[in-house]
C-alpha cells in the first residue's frame, strides 16, 4: 500500500481523493472523429496537449505541485473543497478529452498511442466522478480516517514529508500554507452539516476514529505537533537570526490557528455528526451508495466487474491458499488443523518482533538480500534512494502494517518504507519478507521511482497511475521472493501466503461489506479465520474497507492480470522469452491501466514473434 494514495500520483492525491468533486455540469459530448493528419503534426500536438495538461493541472493543485518539487505556488494550500475548485477541474478536462480527440490516432507511433489511450481514460474517468449525481453523495463527506487533509497534511510538513524545509522562504511558504489549511478543516466542518441535512454521513466507526486522530494530533499541544519538528531542525539554509522569529510564527500559526480548527472539527464530529451519523457499514446502505460502489470497482480495478463476480473470485482464491498453507502445516510438523496453526503462528513469541529496533534491523538484513540479486530480475534499477522508517506515532495506530511514500523525482528526497510498530505485540515477523518485497523493492519503491524517473514520458504517466497496476505490481512482486533469494524458511513463505491471503480476502471482505450487508464483526472474523493475522491488523484492515470502498479490490484483481500476461508471454516465446525484458516492458511506460497493458503485452509478444 503507498503512503498513499488511493491512487499513486503524489501525496495531494491522496488529499483529492478523499475531498469529492462539487456539482457540475454533465460532461461535454465527445468531439466528432478527427481528421486525418500527418504522423508529424500528430506527433507534435500530443506531447504539447500533455504538456499543457500538466502545466495547467500544477497550477490549479499548489500540493500536487509542491510535492512534485514545483514552487510556483508553494505559500497556497488550495480551496479543495469549494465548488469553484471543482468547477474547474471540470472545465480543464472537458476541453482537454476535446482537445485529444481532435489528434488522429492513427497517425502516432505505438508508443504515443499508449499515452493517448492513459490520457483519455483519465479525462473519462475524471469527468465521471463529476457528474452532479456522484458528487452530491462524496463532496458532503470530506474526509475519513484513512484518507483526509487533517492527517495528510501535518505529515506532509513534517519535515520528514515531501514538503521541502531546506531555506528561510520555504518555512515562510508554509506559514501562509497554515492558514489555507485551517480554512478548508472548517470548510470541512459545513461540508459534513450539508450531508447531514441531506442523510448522507459516514458510518458511526469511521467518525469515531476521526475523532480520536483529532485527540492525537492535538493531545500534546504546540510542541507535540508534527507541524512543530520542522522549527526544531532548521537546516544550514535558515539563518540564525531568524529562527527565534520562525519559532514563534510557528507557534501562533499551530497553536492559534491549526489546532483550534483541529478542536472546532473534533468537538463538531464528537458532538453533532457522531449521532446523526449512520449505523450501517456498507456503502450500498447509504442512500444512492450501490451507484457509488460500483463505480468504485471499476475506478479501483480499471475493469467493469460486478460485486458478485468479485466476490465470488475472492472465495476461489482463498480456497486455493488454504490449501498451499496447509502443505507448510504439514511440513514443519504443526499437529493441528489449519485454525490452531493460525493461532500458532499468531501467538507463539518466537514470531514477535524482540523490539521494534530488532525490527528495523531485520528489514534492512532484507534489503541487502534483494539487492545482492535484484539484477538477475530487472535492467533498470531505480535511482531514487530507499529509507526505511516506522509510522510516526499519530498515524501508527490506525495505519496499515507497513506502506511506501514515494521520494522526489530528482532523488532529493528518498523513497520511504514505512512499517508499523504500534502495539507490538501484534505483529508477525512471518511476514516481513513479504513486506519489503510489496512496499519497497522490487514493488512500489522499483514501479514509483522508475516511472518518475524516465522523463521521456509524458509527466501524467510519470507521476499519475490506477490502483490495479500499482498495487497489482507490488503484490506480484512478492511472487518474485524465491528468484531473489528469499522465502527459504517455510514460516517465511507461510508469510508470504498469508499476505496473499489478505489480498484474496479483500475481493470476499470489501463486497461482503458494501454489497452483501456484512457486519463489521463478520469482516473481522472471516479474515481471522482464514489467516494468521493479529486482530489489531485484521481490525483496521475491516475499517480500512469501510472508509475508502472498492479500492482492496485492486492488488488482487492487477496482480493476476500480470501473471497471467507473463506465463501467456513465456509460453508463446518460449526460451526467447527474458524475465528481465518482460518487466521492463510492464514498467516501462508507467502505471497503465489494465486494459492498456494487456494490449501493450500482447503488441511486445507479437513483435518478438516476428
Amino acid at each position: 500500500m503507498i503512503a498513499k494514495s488511493v491512487l499513486l500520483a503524489s501525496a495531494a492525491a491522496l488529499l483529492l481523493a478523499a475531498c469529492a468533486a462539487a456539482p457540475a455540469p454533465a460532461p461535454a459530448p465527445a468531439a466528432p472523429p478527427a481528421p486525418a493528419m500527418s504522423q508529424s503534426e500528430a506527433t507534435q500536438r500530443l506531447p504539447a496537449l500533455f504538456a499543457r495538461s500538466d502545466d495547467a493541472a500544477l497550477d490549479r493543485n499548489p500540493l500536487q505541485a509542491l510535492a512534485r518539487g514545483d514552487m510556483r505556488n508553494a505559500d497556497r494550500f488550495g480551496n479543495y473543497l469549494e465548488d469553484a475548485y471543482f468547477e474547474a477541474e471540470r472545465a480543464a478536462h472537458e476541453a482537454e478529452l476535446r482537445e485529444l480527440l481532435s489528434i488522429d490516432r492513427a497517425a502516432l507511433s505505438p508508443t504515443d498511442r499508449i499515452a493517448y489511450d492513459v490520457f483519455r481514460r483519465n479525462k473519462e474517468q475524471a469527468l465521471k466522478g463529476l457528474r452532479p449525481e456522484v458528487v452530491a453523495l462524496s463532496v458532503v463527506r470530506p474526509i475519513n480516517h484513512f484518507t483526509g487533509m487533517h492527517t495528510f497534511y501535518p505529515q506532509m510538513v513534517s519535515g520528514r514529508g515531501a514538503a521541502p524545509f531546506r531555506s528561510l522562504a520555504d518555512y515562510e511558504n508554509n506559514l501562509k500554507r497554515m492558514d489555507g489549511f485551517a480554512a478548508q478543516i472548517d470548510r470541512a466542518v459545513e461540508r459534513f452539516r450539508e450531508g447531514m441535512a441531506r442523510g448522507v454521513t459516514h458510518p458511526r466507526l469511521v467518525v469515531a476514529n476521526v475523532v480520536r486522530q483529532l485527540d492525537t494530533l492535538t493531545a500534546d499541544g504546540v510542541e507535540g505537533s508534527p507541524m512543530f519538528l520542522p522549527v526544531r531542525n532548521f537546516p544550514e539554509g535558515v539563518p540564525a537570526s531568524e529562527r527565534p522569529r520562525l519559532e514563534q510564527a510557528y507557534r501562533d500559526a499551530i497553536g492559534g490557528k491549526v489546532n483550534p480548527a483541529f478542536i472546532r472539527l473534533r468537538d463538531f464530529l464528537r458532538d453533532e455528526y457522531l449521532p446523526a451519523a449512520r449505523e450501517s457499514v456498507g456503502l450500498t446502505q447509504m442512500p444512492g451508495g450501490a451507484m457509488l460502489y460500483d463505480m468504485a470497482i471499476e475506478s479501483s480495478t480499471t475493469l467493469p466487474l460486478t460485486a458478485d463476480y468479485v466476490h465470488q473470485l475472492g472465495l476461489s482464491e482463498v480456497a486455493r491458499i488454504r490449501g498451499e498453507m496447509d502443505a507448510i502445516r504439514q511440513e514443519v510438523g504443526f499437529q493441528g488443523d489449519l485454525a490452531a496453526f493460525f493461532e500458532h503462528i499468531r501467538t507463539d513469541p518466537r514470531f514477535k518482533p524482540e523490539s521494534a529496533e530488532a525490527l528495523t534491523q531485520g528489514y534492512y538484513e532484507i534489503g541487502r538480500k534483494v539487492d545482492q540479486r535484484i539484477g538477475t530480475l530487472f535492467r533498470t534499477l531505480p535511482r531514487t534512494p530507499l529509507e526505511i522508517r516506522p509510522y510516526p506515532d499519530f498515524i501508527a495506530p490506525t495505519a496499515a502494517g507497513a506502506s511506501y511514500q514515494q521520494g522526489a523525482p530528482d532523488g532529493s528526497r528518498p523513497g520511504v518504507f514505512y512499517f508499523n510498530t504500534y502495539d507490538l505485540p501484534s505483529r508477525i515477523t512471518t511476514i516481513m519478507e513479504t513486506l519489503y518485497l510489496h512496499e519497497a523493492a522490487p514493488g512500489h519503491h522499483f514501479q514509483v521511482s522508475l516511472a518518475q524517473e524516465n522523463e521521456a514520458l509524458p509527466n501524467f504517466m510519470r507521476f499519475g497511475g490506477n490502483t490495479a497496476f500499482v498495487e497489482g505490481w507490488a503484490l506480484y512482486a512478492e511472487k518474485l521472493g524465491p528468484e531473489l533469494g528469499l522465502f527459504t524458511d517455510p514460516y517465511q513463505r507461510f508469510g508470504h501466503l498469508d499476505d496473499e491471503m489478505l489480498r484474496a480476502m479483500r475481493l470476499v471482505v470489501d463486497s461482503g461489506l458494501h454489497a452483501k450487508g456484512w457486519s463489521r464483526d463478520q469482516a473481522i472474523e472471516y479474515m481471522l479465520s482464514n489467516s494468521a493475522m493479529g486482530r489489531t491488523d485484521a481490525t483496521a484492515e475491516v475499517e480500512r474497507y469501510i472508509a475508502i470502498p472498492g479500492q482492496a479490490l485492486a492488488y488482487k484483481i492487477g496482480q493476476l492480470k500480470i501473471l497471467e500476461l507473463r506465463a501467456r508471454a513465456r509460453e508463446a516465446l518460449g526460451d526467447r522469452f527474458d524475465i528481465r525484458e518482460f518487466h521492463e516492458q510492464v514498467l516501462g511506460t508507467g502505471a497503465l491501466p489494465l486494459t492498456v497493458l494487456e494490449a501493450k503485452i500482447n503488441d511486445w509478444i507479437a513483435g518478438k514473434r516476428g
